[in-house]
């Protein structure tokens, strides 16, 4: 009882659970072309899934599994999607050694790894997982890498903006981000090579066109016009696909803060 009259105090501290101190946090994507969705794994610990609509109507059939462990869709992440919602959220992670993986969501060949990567995850920091390259259907295989993501001091004048290379097939590339309203036109960072992510670089709030070029050319290899950065925000954008097919070309911008 004495307990309970303390936590009503005018002035007790109401505690909430959160990640545990010195945890940190992962995203997941999708951007291998021709690959099959999937779930993303830390070490044989599977981190990301996507429940169906089944649990939606309750029935003396699914009561049980929908009420304890959930029904999970066999569609997983893909291709262009991230991990936790269209945001592409992060996961939390304790620190540690890893083998980040990509395995098959699908009743065939389910959990079957398609991609992994090795990672090193210091504690508070935040990564980036990528399975890229072009999916080899026959190997049941593709490639993947994983970055840090420095997040900047925040500062509520600008927006910070960096560029992550995922074409396993292209070239080396530099963004290019104009300013819509004053057209003035800033290299994001530098030349980025695939499997790399470019430093943040600070820009005005406000709408942009993109375009990555390679070293020594004028000619726009991806573009993307009207994109917002608001200030006080932290995004990557990532160039993903196959070069010899346009339609699995795209220029993928995400939130990190």
């Amino acid at each position: 009882m004495a307990l309970l009259l303390a936590a009503c105090e005018e002035n007790a501290v109401l505690e909430i659970a959160g990640p545990p101190p010195g945890g940190a946090a992962i995203k997941f994507f999708n951007f291998a072309p021709g690959a099959p969705g999937v779930n993303f794994y830390a070490n044989d610990t599977k981190v990301t899934a996507i429940s169906t609509t089944v649990c939606t109507t309750l029935t003396d059939e699914n009561r049980v599994q929908c009420t304890t462990t959930g029904i999970e869709s066999t569609t997983g992440v893909t291709y262009g999607g991230a991990a936790n919602g269209g945001n592409g959220w992060y996961s939390d992670i304790a620190p540690g050694q890893y083998t980040i993986s990509g395995r098959i969501a699908a009743e065939t060949d389910k959990n079957l790894p398609i991609a992994s990567a090795q990672a090193n995850i210091a504690a508070g920091g935040r990564y980036s997982y990528y399975m890229s390259g072009i999916y080899d259907p026959d190997a049941k295989s593709a490639d993947s890498f994983i970055v840090e993501d420095p997040i900047p001091a925040i500062d509520h004048s600008v927006a910070y903006v960096r560029f992550v290379n995922a074409i396993s097939n292209g070239e080396p590339m530099t963004l290019y981000a104009t300013n819509r309203e004053s057209q003035t036109v800033t290299a994001v960072g530098g030349t980025v090579a695939y499997k790399s992510a470019g430093a943040f670089t600070a820009l005005p709030p406000g709408s942009y066109d993109l375009a990555t070029r390679a070293d020594g050319s004028d000619a726009d290899v991806l573009t993307r016009v009207n994109v917002g950065f608001n200030p006080g925000r932290v995004y990557t954008i990532t160039a993903r696909g196959n070069i010899n097919d346009s339609g699995t070309l795209f220029l993928d911008n995400t939130a990190n803060h």
